[in-house]
């Protein structure tokens, strides 16, 4: 048996192609992971401007129909209250806390009925353009095109209003 291991000639054994060396493997596994991390934080930045976007379009759409404004925030209230209700019944809350809450409730409701919704929409346009880029993704670009529009149009808002303003306050 000595002698067939003397004699076996190495160079006849296969050959491991370039791709199964280890001094290939580890730089490309490497290389592949952080390309996987690099896709996932660019899929993740764009999702949230989509997400972003979108909400500054929701805005955009209650300041050109306030009654979406109101249905939304009539049925938010409601929606609250009953699960505020139900913690009532259950006794997992007092009457005089639920009236409390009840009362944070419809103050909220108030308030975001009377706020600015182009406000809200400039905000969220501009938090898409400067928190979610580079990369510079079309949600990005869109949103960058119309936060100067709606800017231009809060401002009208305020000078109807009679709201004083000066230009560095929207900084």
């Amino acid at each position: 048996m000595t002698e067939l291991h003397a004699t076996t000639d190495v160079s006849s054994l296969p050959r491991p192609v370039w791709w199964q060396k280890k001094w290939i493997q580890v730089p490309g596994l490497i290389l592949a992971g952080a390309a996987a991390v690099y896709a996932l934080i660019y899929m993740d930045v764009v999702l949230r401007a989509k997400e972003a976007y979108q909400e500054a379009e929701k805005y955009m759409a209650w300041n050109q129909n306030p009654a979406l404004k109101k249905d939304y925030f009539e049925k938010k209230f409601a929606d609250d209250k009953a699960k505020l209700d139900r913690l009532l019944e259950k006794k997992k809350i007092k009457p005089e806390e639920y009236q409390e809450r009840e009362e944070t409730l419809d103050f909220d409701k108030q308030f975001m009925l009377n706020e600015s919704s182009l406000k809200y929409a400039y905000q969220w346009y501009k938090d898409t353009y400067e928190l979610f880029s580079p990369p510079e993704s079309k949600w990005v670009r869109w949103a960058r095109e119309k936060a100067p529009k709606t800017l231009a149009l809060w401002k009208e808002e305020l000078r109807a209003k009679n709201i004083p303003f000066e230009d560095y306050m929207f900084e």
